[in-house]
């Protein structure tokens, strides 16, 4: 058997199935869901949605966040091929001549052996359904990766949790990615679909766009939420009846439901909101919500009369995902708290601001809650408010007092605490001040951006003469993956000398006002990690390895090591390499599935723990999707929970135990140096040749060819030393793919000709631990 090494960096996602062998043109990709029109519904209701993306054929299976939520699939779209159009067209021919023939009398009689044909509303139908299917071509308005279509039939039975979900789709290849769902109280109206499909004969063909930019109107009964999809140029306009009095909030949610689009600039649908009278007149308009790149309108309607919404994108870009929902009517919505947040096992006095709220005030009761942010929300008539966020410490908390807006009467802070406070006007500014001791690390952090507070920080800290000691205007918290302005102030710093200082905390844009609230945290650092694990979907064949992401986000100076373990529910995985070495924000090992597949997801929980402050501290790992914003920008956007698809038996036609490593013992690279390391191979007569390739290689290693011997293949690692340091440690992962030639390619060898070859990937290989060792 000949063995071949050859060097090949691939950049394969972790989560992209390892499959084996299968017949030729198996499609071995997972599903790729990009949107889901509409992507929500009322409780109690059934309907049909469609969900756009790749790699779509063959689903069975819909999955949703929660219970309460079913689905069936009705149909699957695709592009259609010209052989199929040129077959399609044949059969549009006969059924035009049949429809002809019996128009003008042509089919005869007829006879009781031979009754005369008719037209029949099967014939109209499948005329209507070969037009479409000859309609749905990819072109430039349609990206490849939603040019397919899987049709459902939605229900979501009445008691329901209202607010959000996911949905995944899944086939024989996978469960793909998460998407957005919603499940509301309001009645929904949705438009026709911009893919033609078996919910909306009628669909609007992307090959033929509308000719004029402004879509018919919709007329809607409020309270309601209206569901569209925006295509390039287009306008929407949803027509209302509305009382004097009535005070409407109108909420867009569009770059909530899709943060990130990868391959459209800004990155995301950027809706603008005008609400206009019958006559035309603007009464209203918004292009986002304070920083929100999703508009709300509060309008007290003034007559009573029928007035008209419209939305369209800010450029007029548009395709099948740039999805929207508006929430219109009499509804409860917060803008803003105040306080941002509370104290761990106390009752907290929020003020709560926004329009048609049922109070003014309420009580935050913390007992038994974890420190983090929670989602809260208010309800009024049976229906609940938008959600927001509200953060809870451990730490002793205080209020601002109103006149700390200068230096001279600067509020005195006794460490650690978190202040409350309000940047109340444009132009204002809050002063505190503390007093410390020379080589004392002192941390001083605002959270507001993060809050959903407009407020966009800038923290100055001063000694007791006035000279400045630090300042910081924006720090970037990789945590928040759906903030792409980090307009919250972090100053981390050493005392030069005893005294007292002060702490200056104004708005960057000089704004203000009473929503412009803010936690400011202020004291020794608090070490400390949260863990993010990618992706949130992973398919996987049955007893084989697959890598996986972790990002290790540090807090205040903690740099020590992290051991990555599961949860008890996990126990039937094993990992490889799981371990984040000390001052390391990221790590590639590998999860080893069960060795039988089953139908049903495995949930997956990945946990870290370490040693902070002499003691050990357990964090859960968040899943997220790695997801690309304007073709450059990286965020990890949390999902609901971590699903594992084990989708076939690692065998698949390959001998079990194909490759295996011979030893686990940690891998040392000198620098500038090699290191050999041995895999044992066993693949008969599968193959006439094996690849191993290096999966997203740290920089500067790399592998090399090696001397072969008997079932067994030696891997040298080289280490450049221009590229890596002594003491460098991580995980190396290898990837095995299979050369085999057809039976035509065989005949072609045994004539001596050259021929091509198939590759076929079998699996990934555990992890192997490696550092980077002293010449």
């Amino acid at each position: 058997m000949k063995i071949r090494l050859t060097l090949i960096v691939v950049l394969l996602a972790a989560g992209v199935p390892l499959l084996h062998a299968q017949a030729p043109g198996a499609r071995q990709t997972p599903p790729r869901i990009g949107y889901a029109y509409p992507a929500g519904g009322k409780q109690g209701t059934t309907f049909r949605m469609s969900v756009g993306g790749q790699y779509l054929e063959g689903i069975t299976e819909a999955q949703f966040f929660g219970a309460g939520i079913s689905a069936r699939v009705v149909d699957y779209l695709h592009p259609t091929s010209q052989k199929e159009i040129d077959v399609l067209k044949v059969e549009l021919e006969k059924l035009q001549e049949k429809r002809k023939a019996i128009r003008q009398g042509l089919m005869g009689q007829g006879s009781p052996e031979t009754p005369r044909p008719v037209w029949t509303p099967e014939d109209e139908k499948r005329g209507d359904e070969i037009r479409q299917k000859m309609g749905f071509r990819i072109n430039r308005q349609t990206a490849p990766a939603i040019c397919e279509a899987v049709v459902l039939e939605v229900t979501i039975a009445p008691n329901a949790e209202p607010g959000d979900r996911e949905i995944r789709l899944l086939n024989p290849n996978g469960l793909s990615n998460p998407l957005l769902f919603q499940v509301g109280q309001l009645a929904e109206f949705s438009e026709t679909a911009a893919f033609p499909n078996t919910m909306a004969p009628e669909g609007r063909n992307p090959d033929n766009p509308k000719p004029v930019s402004v879509s018919p109107e919709r007329i809607v009964t409020l309270p309601a939420v209206v569901n569209g999809q925006i295509m390039p140029g287009e306008r929407d306009r949803i027509r209302f009846s509305a009382t004097k009095g009535q005070k409407l909030v109108i909420a867009v949610c569009a770059r909530a439901l899709i943060p990130y689009l990868a391959d459209a600039v800004p990155g995301w649908f950027q809706a603008t909101l005008a609400l206009q009278d019958a006559k035309g007149h603007e009464l209203a308009y918004d292009d986002d919500f304070r920083f929100s790149p999703d508009p709300v309108l509060y309008y007290e309607i003034r007559a009573d009369g029928e007035y008209v919404i419209e939305i369209k994108d800010s450029i007029y870009r548009g395709r099948q995902d740039f999805i929207y929902r508006i929430s219109v009517g009499e509804l409860p919505f917060i803008t803003n708290l105040f306080p941002l947040g509370g104290r761990v096992g106390e009752k907290t006095a929020v003020e709560i601001h926004g329009w048609n709220l049922p109070a003014a005030k309420m009580l935050m009761d913390a007992t038994g809650r974890a420190p983090g942010n929670f989602l809260l929300s208010v309800p009024r008539n049976n229906l609940s408010s938008n959600q927001v966020a509200f953060a809870l410490d451990v730490g002793p908390e205080v209020v601002e007092a109103a006149s700390n807006d200068d230096v001279a009467h600067a509020q005195k802070l006794t460490l650690s605490v978190i202040a409350n406070g309000r940047i109340e006007k444009p132009g204002d500014r809050d002063f505190f001040s503390f007093e410390g001791r020379a080589g004392d690390e002192i941390v001083a952090e605002v959270f507001a951006r993060r809050l959903n507070s407009p407020l966009d920080s800038i923290l100055q800290v001063t000694d007791a003469q006035g000279k400045q000691v630090a300042v910081n205007d924006d720090n970037e918290d990789k945590a928040a993956g759906l903030t792409t302005h980090h307009a919250d102030s972090r100053i981390a710093l050493k005392l030069p000398a005893d005294g007292v200082y002060y702490i200056q905390l104004s708005d960057t844009q000089h704004q203000g006002g009473p929503e412009f609230s803010y936690r400011l945290h202020v004291g020794p650092p608090r070490p400390d990690f949260e863990l993010r694990v990618a992706p949130s979907s992973i398919n996987v064949r049955g007893g084989a390895h697959v890598p996986v992401t972790v990002f290790a986000l540090r807090k205040d100076g903690f740099a020590g090591e992290i051991e990555l373990g599961l949860r008890d529910s996990s126990r039937a995985f094993g990992l490889s390499g799981a371990r984040i070495p000390a001052g390391q924000d990221k790590i590639r090992f590998t999860l080893t599935t069960p060795a039988t597949p089953r139908d049903e997801a495995y949930p997956v929980t990945f946990v870290g723990r370490a040693m902070v402050g002499g003691k050990t501290v357990g964090r859960q790992a968040v899943p997220t999707e790695d997801m690309m914003q304007a073709f450059a920008y990286r965020h990890l956007v949390p999902s609901k929970e971590m699903k594992v698809q084990v989708i076939g038996r690692s065998g698949g036609g390959v001998p079990k135990s194909a490759l295996r490593l011979v030893d686990r013992t940690p891998l040392k690279i000198p620098v500038g140096g090699t290191a050999k390391f041995d895999v044992a191979v066993q693949l008969g007569k599968t193959f006439e040749a094996i690849q191993v390739e290096l999966s997203e290689p740290p920089e500067g290693v790399s592998i090399q060819e090696s001397d072969e011997g008997p079932g067994v293949m030696t891997v040298v690692f080289a280490a450049d030393a221009a590229k890596v340091k002594a003491g460098q440690q991580g995980n190396l992962i290898l990837m095995a793919t299979g050369e085999r030639a057809n039976a035509a390619e065989k005949k072609e060898d045994k004539a001596k000709k050259k021929t091509g070859v198939r590759r076929i990937p079998l699996s990934a290989l555990p992890a192997i631990s490696y550092e980077i060792v002293a010449p």
